[in-house]
């Protein structure tokens, strides 16, 4: 009993204080929202640690590579394993929404009322030209905000590599960074003392706020869905660490997630997940440099979580507006779509909806039904999303160290 309190006493105290938080909400509702500020400190406070920690992780991660050569190796698996895990997570939503239909008949007039509130969104701008304003900006400042983690996280390879070519030159540097990562390290570490208390006050407000926003008629999707998380979560990602390592990967993966896990579902935020995700998954015997580089990437370009619900969202307006669109389709859109939705709280991810309404040519008085399902089901979405980055990076440590977990037995 001293050893399970020992290695998971934060996790007990995190999950504790969530518990604690949600029956808050449901017993105080809306005046719940009075501990809001508590939860948004450390919200805050996280968000204000994830520039500095991408910059000096990624920076360091690539100084320390062997050779440019591995650094290649790495992101070459990276996309791979994305790609794939991606496409099997669009496979089970699209298997699942297929069998199951999301509206009820007596439920779509109810939901067909909210087109009546609809709002249109500016999309002039090409895919193209969304994605060179995901990959770059057009001034340095814009680099250290956390709407920017993938120009942040490109700008970082580039600064390791330069330092690299460096060579000698670059000593003093390399020992002032190698410094400052320890520093935001231990300071991720102080954050995450006050941690209980935030995550607590942040889960009572948003039960409080959201707990009756679950209208009947998005009660049936919002329950599949969370079947499906739960089964991904669980089953799949089991698998994952299975083909990584065996049962000592599988043991070392279900031993640390809790932490990553626990966050995402209280801050409903992938980006405030990726200093605790990064903690806890070096934990799992994988090398620094693969961790540093695939978590941050995962957060913007790795969300099964979210892919799902992109999944969920087309098949929700096709049984609504009775289409029947081939099965390329909606893989398509709902990889391309989500490739688009940002690593933000609630209220994130409109561009991503305005995607699936155009590319499927649904009507954009539709975006405030997309809207709504986005909100209901953020929680599981987040978690997955956070979650899946540490189970991609235990698949990317075998494509790229072997099995590390053999090699540590013998």
């Amino acid at each position: 009993m001293k050893n399970i309190w020992k290695n998971y006493k934060s996790t007990i105290i995190l999950l504790g204080a969530i518990i604690i938080g949600a029956i808050g909400g449901i017993i105080f509702g809306e005046n719940a929202s009075v501990v809001s500020p508590l939860g948004d400190i450390f919200i805050n406070l996280m968000f204000v640690i994830i520039v500095p920690l991408i910059f000096l992780t990624v920076t360091t991660a690539v100084i320390k590579m062997d050779s440019p050569k591995r650094l290649g190796k790495i992101m070459t698996r990276i996309i791979i394993v994305f790609i794939i895990m991606s496409v099997i997570s669009a496979l089970i939503g699209i298997g699942v929404t297929k069998t199951t239909n999301l509206v009820d008949s007596q439920d779509k007039t109810n939901i067909m009322e909210l087109l009546d509130e609809s709002e249109v969104i500016d999309t002039e701008l090409s895919i193209l030209e969304r994605t060179a304003k995901l990959i770059t900006v057009n001034d340095f400042t814009e680099l250290l905000s956390k709407n920017n983690i993938i120009a942040l996280l490109i700008f970082s390879i580039i600064f390791g590599l330069g330092i690299r070519k460096t060579k000698e030159k670059a000593e003093p540097v390399k020992k002032l960074l190698y410094s400052l990562n320890d520093i935001v390290i231990n300071i991720v570490g102080i954050i995450m003392l006050y941690a209980p208390i935030g995550l607590g006050c942040y889960m009572a407000a948003l039960i409080g706020s959201y707990g009756d926003y679950i209208a009947f008629g998005f009660l049936k999707t919002f329950v599949i869905y969370t079947i499906t998380c739960i089964f991904v979560y669980f089953v799949v990602y089991s698998v994952y660490a299975l083909l990584a390592g065996g049962k000592k990967a599988f043991i070392a993966y279900w031993k640390n997630i809790l932490p990553p896990t626990a966050t995402a579902l209280a801050t409903c935020s992938s980006a405030a997940c990726i200093p605790v995700n990064i903690t806890s998954t070096k934990k799992m015997n994988i090398s620094e440099d693969i961790v540093e580089t695939t978590i941050p990437m995962g957060t913007s370009f790795h969300k099964e979580g979210s892919v799902i619900g992109s999944v969920f969202k087309i098949m929700f307006l096709v049984y609504l507006f009775e289409m029947n669109p081939s099965f390329w389709t909606i893989l398509g859109v709902a990889l391309v779509a989500t490739l688009l939705v940002s690593a933000v709280p609630i209220g994130g991810g409109t561009i991503s909806e305005m995607m699936i309404l155009s590319l499927m040519g649904f009507p954009a008085s539709a975006l405030p039904i997309l809207t709504v399902i986005a909100t209901i089901i953020d929680a599981p979405a987040t978690v997955l999303n956070v979650v899946g980055d540490s189970s991609s990076s235990l698949l990317i440590s075998r494509l790229v160290d072997g099995n590390t977990f053999k090699k540590k037995k013998e």
